[in-house]
């Protein structure tokens, strides 16, 4: 299934996307069993403005967990874990507002695991019981600030500097995804996550 958060006549939906119509969902995906919550109610693809499809408490992401991230620094022998703002996400299409003085920056394409219902103290062969199910990302960072600061909250996680969507996919094998990147239609980056350091 692919569920989608969209905005139709002024107000925010969450809802399945089949084909070119988005079918409204009475709450959001997060609750129980969405499929037992689809409602008749549908909406044409085209009359309707994707948001990001989740808007989340936290976002946790991993440093260094490609193999060709780790040219000037050495793998990791555990997951390295850092934290951005929800004021980071925005939806797609909508445009990454570069501050003036960031200097130069990079988009990297990222898998993000969409966590589906409240968890702490998981044990790892668990985990992927609580997630919803995935959708794409771009990784935004400012380099300079990354070196400088001691901590990457500016450089990786300023306003709209966590783009993703448009869809939370469910019932992907989250193993061998082929991960491609474009920027402005140009393609920056091809990669899957077969090749990650620590899977999801």
């Amino acid at each position: 299934m692919k569920f989608v958060r969209f905005e139709a006549n002024g107000e925010v939906y969450y809802g399945l996307l089949e084909d070119e119509l988005v079918r409204v969902l009475a709450g959001s995906p997060f609750e129980g069993d969405p499929a037992s919550r689809l409602t008749d109610r549908t909406f044409r693809l085209t009359e309707v403005r994707l948001l990001a499809p989740v808007i989340p408490g936290k976002i946790l992401a991993a440093a260094v967990n490609y193999p060709s991230h780790a040219i000037n620094s050495p793998v990791p022998t555990k997951p390295e874990l850092f934290l951005k703002p929800p004021s980071a996400v925005i939806g797609p299409e909508e445009p990454v507002i570069i501050p003036a003085d960031a200097g130069r920056v990079d988009a990297e394409g990222e898998l993000v695991a969409v966590i589906g219902r409240r968890a702490r103290n998981v044990r790892p062969e668990e985990a992927l019981n609580y997630v919803l199910g995935y959708t794409c990302g771009f990784d935004i960072s400012a380099r300079a600030w990354q070196r400088g600061d001691r901590q990457w909250w500016r450089a990786k996680g300023s306003d709209t500097f966590s783009p993703i969507g448009p869809v939370i996919a469910t019932g992907l094998d989250p193993s061998g995804l082929t991960l491609t990147t474009r920027v402005n239609g140009v393609v920056r980056q091809q990669s899957s996550t077969a090749e990650l350091v620590f899977d999801v």
